[in-house]
C-alpha cells in the first residue's frame, strides 16, 4: 500500500505561490487540467476555488503533485482557507486526484467567478493590470 497521493493544486500552492513550500519534498508530476466540469471561482483575489457543475464547465489549469499522507495532512491542508474542502475530482485524461474544492455552492459566498480568466496566475495578472 502506498504512503502517497496525487493531489491537483490550481492556486497559492502551485510553484512560485506563497503556500508552495508546504509541497516542498513532493514529486512534481507536471502541468495539468481538470476534466471540463469544474467552475473557478476568486476569494477576494486571495485564493481561488473550483466547484463541480452538471454542466457549462471548464477544464481548470493547475499542476499535480505526488505528496506523502503526512505531508499532506501536516504541511498542507492546515493552511487551506475555511471555503475550501478536500475532495476527489477529474482530471482532463480522465484519472482521479485528491485536490481542494469550494466548501460552499457558489453564490452562497462572496467568491466572484474567473472562469474566463485562463487560471490563477492569468486572473491575478489581470488583476493586479487594472489597479
Amino acid at each position: 500500500m502506498s504512503d502517497s497521493v496525487r493531489m491537483f493544486v490550481n492556486g497559492q500552492a502551485m510553484s512560485g505561490g506563497p503556500l508552495h513550500d508546504a509541497l516542498a519534498g513532493a514529486h512534481f508530476l507536471g502541468p495539468v487540467r481538470t476534466a471540463p466540469d469544474y467552475r473557478f471561482f476568486s476569494f477576494d483575489d486571495v485564493f481561488p476555488g473550483i466547484a463541480p457543475v452538471p454542466d457549462g464547465g471548464w477544464s481548470v489549469p493547475g499542476e499535480i503533485y505526488e505528496i506523502s499522507y503526512t505531508q499532506l495532512r501536516r504541511d498542507l491542508l492546515p493552511r487551506e482557507p475555511a471555503e475550501l474542502e478536500l475532495s476527489v475530482i477529474e482530471l482532463e485524461d480522465g484519472t482521479g486526484s485528491l485536490s481542494m474544492v469550494c466548501r460552499t455552492l457558489p453564490g452562497a459566498t462572496d467568491a466572484v467567478e474567473i472562469t474566463a480568466a485562463g487560471g490563477w496566475r492569468e486572473h491575478l495578472g489581470a488583476v493586479s493590470t487594472a489597479r
